[in-house]
Parts: C-alpha cells; sequence; structure tokens
C-alpha cells in the first residue's frame, strides 16, 4: 500500500490531490473528512480549511446548504422583493393555465433556474 513518510517530507497540497483525485475516479465525492483520516492513516497531519482550499482550487464546490427550514422549503411569499402583489400573483396564475398546471409551470421554472447558473 502507500508507505508512511515524515511529515516534513510530504507535500501536503499534492497528497491531498492526489487522494481527491483518486476518490474522483472511484466515482466517491471527495469530502475534507475523509481526506483528512486517509492522511492521517498515512501519518501526515493536515487541517480541514487546507483540503477545502485545495479541494475549492481543483474545482470541486462545496456540498449547498439547506434552506430556511428542515425541508429546504423557504418562504416564497417574502423573497428577495419583499411580499407578492396581486399583479404577480395574476401574472403567476396566468402563467399556470399557460402550463395547464402549478406542478408543470414549477418544473419549467426548475429548469430554467439551472440554465441561469
Amino acid at each position: 500500500m502507500v508507505d508512511k513518510k515524515p511529515a516534513k517530507d510530504v507535500n501536503k497540497s499534492a497528497e491531498i490531490r492526489r487522494i481527491a483525485a483518486a476518490m474522483k475516479e472511484k466515482g466517491e465525492k471527495p469530502r475534507p473528512v475523509v481526506i483528512i483520516a486517509q492522511l492521517k492513516k498515512q501519518g501526515v497531519e493536515v487541517s480541514s480549511p487546507q483540503v477545502s482550499m485545495v479541494l475549492k482550487k481543483m474545482g470541486f464546490r462545496p456540498r449547498k446548504r439547506r434552506g430556511a427550514d428542515a425541508t429546504g422549503t423557504r418562504r416564497e411569499a417574502a423573497g428577495r422583493g419583499g411580499p407578492i402583489s396581486v399583479e404577480e400573483l395574476l401574472a403567476a396564475k396566468r402563467l399556470v393555465s399557460h402550463f395547464g398546471s402549478a406542478d408543470r409551470a414549477v418544473a419549467a421554472i426548475a429548469a430554467l433556474k439551472r440554465f441561469e447558473s
């Protein structure tokens, strides 16, 4: 397996990148906790912020946090622009009638949001 090297002879960032690349090849998502544990087995001490920064530079994005409550839903009525006006509700009603159901309208908006990112 991997031989243990003294910590002073190890390029920690290179080791983090090596483990992250191996995890990606296996189809796993590289997470700082897992990488820290693997490096600790090899006798290399790294911090969570260090691992996170190396992963970020490699292009791995941190996990998204959930919304305001445990289900991930947010209060839509008091969104970015404040309470929803009557005119906005009427426009939403026209949109729903155009798509045939509220579920299809929401699906269309979700698809549109994916293209905005």
